[in-house]
């Protein structure tokens, strides 16, 4: 069986997944520009800009990986944004829990389901996304171990992966898609207590027999939305 139909159970030695994405901040920009117009640029040549966006209060961009990670055909997507909200603000619209705001503010999010808490800060979730692309891609769900942690600079991180769950087998009506190792950080900027640097990291199998044209342009663009429909949410607390 390839490593691709083997994902992990839930086991007490999964629980530092947070360290699975950490190190892609290393490809972060150094540093956040003053000027609202500033929008990332990725400097390391294994990663193209598929889309960008500036507005009054935010920046943005996505890239994708130009080669295929490991045995995987599916490309990686990074998403880099600096928003004029507090990271305080900005965590309490994207932290991971079923009562919480993203399923309020974000169209790629109509459920979010606890299965089971294994710790304060680890928990198994079942996120139910909605069709796509014109009905082209069908509603989707997503089993994933949910780790979230406060680093001693003020960055909060919610990281993940795919792993089988007992109490989840695959639903009726919805195609299980596959979460590779994930995360989304929310980094203070210094000196500006009311800027926030989003980034955010995915390799996501969706599952099923989607032409590969309409995941390539499905993923930059529902990316750069994420960050415009995040940034009103945040200043609208």
């Amino acid at each position: 069986m390839s490593s691709r139909q083997m994902p992990v159970s839930v086991h007490a030695s999964h629980l530092p997944v947070v360290e699975h994405v950490r190190f892609s901040l290393s490809s972060a920009p150094a540093s956040c520009q003053r000027d609202v117009s500033w929008c990332p640029r990725t400097r390391d040549s294994s990663w193209i800009c598929c889309r960008r966006r500036r507005r009054r209060h935010y920046a943005c961009a996505a890239t994708a990986a130009t080669r295929p990670a490991g045995w995987s055909v599916r490309s990686r997507y990074k998403g880099e944004g600096l928003i004029s909200a507090s990271p305080d603000r900005v965590w309490e619209c994207l932290k991971p829990e079923p009562d919480g705001l993203r399923v309020k503010w974000d169209a790629n999010v109509k459920k979010f389901q606890l299965l089971d808490e294994i710790s304060q800060d680890v928990s198994v979730c079942r996120t139910v996304t909605p069709s796509a692309a014109m009905g082209i891609i069908a509603p989707r769900d997503f089993v994933d171990v949910i780790a979230v942690r406060r680093y001693e600079d003020g960055t909060f991180s919610s990281n993940a992966t795919n792993v089988v769950h007992p109490s989840c087998p695959p639903q009726p009506g919805f195609v299980r898609g596959f979460n590779h190792p994930c995360g989304c950080f929310c980094v203070p900027v210094a000196g500006e207590p009311n800027r926030t640097q989003v980034l955010s990291f995915f390799q996501t199998d969706l599952g099923g027999l989607l032409p590969r044209s309409v995941v390539d342009s499905f993923f930059p663009s529902s990316m750069m939305d994420f960050y415009g429909n995040l940034t009103k949410a945040a200043l609208a607390l």
